[in-house]
């Protein structure tokens, strides 16, 4: 029983460590005096709108990457998981660097693409790819995880019926997956909307949310981060949370 208790307590104070961040923004506040600065509007449409494009490439391209990985064994396969596990592992600073290096006026990727009229720094489509390569690598996970989720006999049922592969996987895998996909979806939008380091290097310009954040308080001070950190908050959280929550209440099959 003091064991219990002993456990119990640690993990109100692991709690409340966790917590002290947020319930100190709520505290310190200043709700009679909150505003937003100039360019807190056009730097939050500029992060939601290319947020949710980045969001439909990474969808596009990572599903069928995930379900590749959760479904079939090759040679070589592990390369390929460490190949989707780089970007998360790299700091984003980093991986902004290596960016900078390939995708960069002068890189070996850019260097044609300037050429053919398209630039990838400071410019949207900058941004877009910041937001894809910061946030892949957390939908592909989740997404594989859901996908290895659906056992492969209802699948194989759904094949003996005489469905093509392409009916079992939208009338079987994809429904029975969809909550653990919606979760990753979630997941890559939080770290797209918030990624800083790797937009930092890239696409400075046009100005998101957290860099925005990051000019107020350095122009500013911490009162004018105020009004966008909540709007952050607020638009970014609430399904991550109430999807993760679910998702760990799902059925096991």
């Amino acid at each position: 029983m003091n064991s219990r208790r002993a456990i119990a307590a640690l993990g109100l104070l692991a709690t409340a460590l966790l917590a002290l961040p947020f319930a100190g923004l709520l505290w310190s506040t200043p709700w009679l005096t909150l505003h937003y600065a100039d360019g807190d509007i056009k730097a939050l449409w500029v992060s939601i709108g290319y947020t949710l494009i980045a969001l439909l490439i990474v969808v596009a391209l990572g599903t069928p990457l995930a379900w590749w990985l959760a479904r079939h064994r090759f040679r070589g396969k592990w390369a390929v998981d460490a190949l989707v596990l780089l970007p998360l592992l790299s700091p984003p600073l980093a991986m902004g660097l290596l960016l900078a290096i390939s995708y960069g006026p002068y890189g070996w990727v850019g260097h044609p693409l300037r050429a053919a009229g398209l630039m990838l720094t400071n410019t949207p489509s900058a941004f877009v790819l910041a937001q894809v390569y910061a946030s892949a690598p957390y939908y592909i996970i989740s997404a594989r995880a859901a996908f290895e989720g659906v056992p492969r006999e209802l699948e194989q049922i759904g094949l003996s019926l005489g469905r093509s592969p392409w009916q079992v996987f939208w009338r079987v895998t994809a429904p029975l997956s969809a909550l653990g996909l919606s979760a990753g979806i979630a997941l890559a939008w939080v770290r797209a909307l918030g990624e800083f380091g790797v937009v930092l290097i890239v696409a400075y310009f046009p100005q998101g949310i957290p860099v925005k954040l990051w000019v107020n308080l350095q122009n500013v001070g911490l009162d004018a981060v105020y009004p966008l950190l909540w709007t952050f908050f607020a638009i970014a959280l609430p399904l991550p949370l109430v999807l993760g929550l679910a998702s760990r209440r799902q059925t096991v099959y």
